[in-house]
C-alpha cells in the first residue's frame, strides 16, 4: 500500500451505518472522515462562520492541533505509534431551553455507550480507575434565533504517554482490548446525537440518577481551583456541581473551574 498506512492498520469506519441510525433523528445528517486535520472543532466552526450549518458528524484519523477545555492540547499520535485515539466532532443547529449541563449529557452518553466501568469527571471527563480516559469541547457559533453547536469527543483508544500529565492518561482497551477508534464511533456518535437531541428537550433533569450511578467526583473531598473545597455532592438539574463547604452546600457553575479530588480522602458516604 505505497504512501498510505499498513493494510493492518486502516481502519473500516462505519460511516454508513452511523448515517443509517442518526438521519431519522436529524435529517440532512452527513458524516465526513477525513485523514488528518488540524481539529475537528476547529474545522466546523469555521465552516459554520462561513455559513454551513448542516447537521454532520466529522472524523479526523490524525489531529495536529487538536483542543481540550481551558485551551489545553489534545493530539493525536501517528497509527504507527499503537492505536490513534477516537477524534470527532459533533455540528448540528439547537436552540435548548437551558444549555447547562449538556457536557454532562453527552459525557454520559459516551460513557454508556461504551462501557459499564467508565465514570465522569465534572465537567467533560471520562474517567477509568481515577486516570483520564477523554473528554468533551463544546463550543457554539450564531445563527440567528438559534446557535450551531460543536460537540467534540477525544477518546484515548490505545496508550499515551504520559509526560507532563499529573496522572497517565486510560485507554479504552483497557477494558476492550479489541477496541479501535471505528468501533468505539460506531458506537458513540449516535448515543451521543441522541443524547445532544434529548437535552434540548428535556434538559438535564432527566439523567440525575444515571449520571451519579457514574460521577468520579461524588462523595469525594474535593479541591476547586478558585479555592472552594469540600466534599462533592453530585450535580443539580441544571449541570452544577454541588459542593458541600464549611459554609454551606456551594454550586460550581464556572467552566473555567477545575476540579480534582484530593486523592488522600477516601470517598464519603
Amino acid at each position: 500500500m505505497p504512501g498510505g498506512l499498513p493494510a493492518d492498520k486502516v481502519l473500516r469506519w462505519p460511516a454508513e451505518a452511523v448515517w443509517e441510525a442518526v438521519a431519522p433523528l436529524l435529517p440532512g445528517f452527513s458524516v465526513e472522515i477525513l485523514p488528518t486535520l488540524p481539529s475537528t472543532n476547529t474545522e466546523l466552526m469555521e465552516r459554520a462562520r462561513a455559513g454551513r450549518v448542516e447537521p454532520i458528524a466529522l472524523v479526523a484519523e490524525q489531529q495536529s492541533a487538536g483542543r481540550g477545555r481551558m485551551g489545553r492540547q489534545w493530539l493525536s499520535e501517528a497509527p504507527d505509534t499503537g492505536p490513534a485515539p477516537l477524534t470527532f466532532s459533533i455540528g448540528l443547529p439547537l436552540a435548548p431551553r437551558d444549555w447547562s449541563g449538556l457536557s454532562l449529557a453527552v459525557g454520559l452518553a459516551a460513557a454508556q455507550s461504551l462501557h459499564a466501568d467508565i465514570q465522569l469527571k465534572w465537567p467533560n471527563d471520562l474517567w477509568l480507575h481515577g486516570r483520564k480516559l477523554g473528554g468533551i469541547l463544546i463550543e457554539t457559533a450564531s445563527m440567528g434565533a438559534s446557535r450551531y453547536a460543536v460537540i467534540g469527543i477525544g477518546i484515548n483508544i490505545g496508550p499515551r504517554a504520559a509526560q507532563g500529565l499529573r496522572t497517565p492518561p486510560a485507554w479504552l482497551q483497557e477494558l476492550v482490548p479489541e477496541a479501535d477508534a471505528a468501533r468505539a464511533f460506531g458506537l458513540l456518535a449516535p448515543a451521543a446525537v441522541k443524547a445532544v437531541l434529548d437535552f434540548a428537550d428535556s434538559g438535564m433533569a432527566p439523567l440525575l440518577s444515571a449520571y451519579q450511578d457514574r460521577d468520579a467526583l461524588f462523595g469525594r473531598q474535593v479541591l476547586c481551583s478558585d479555592g472552594i473545597s469540600g466534599l462533592a455532592r453530585g450535580v443539580d438539574a441544571h449541570g452544577a456541581l454541588l459542593v458541600e463547604t464549611e459554609n454551606g452546600l456551594q454550586k460550581i457553575n464556572s467552566a473555567e473551574v477545575s476540579v480534582r479530588p484530593n486523592a488522600d480522602a477516601p470517598p464519603a458516604a
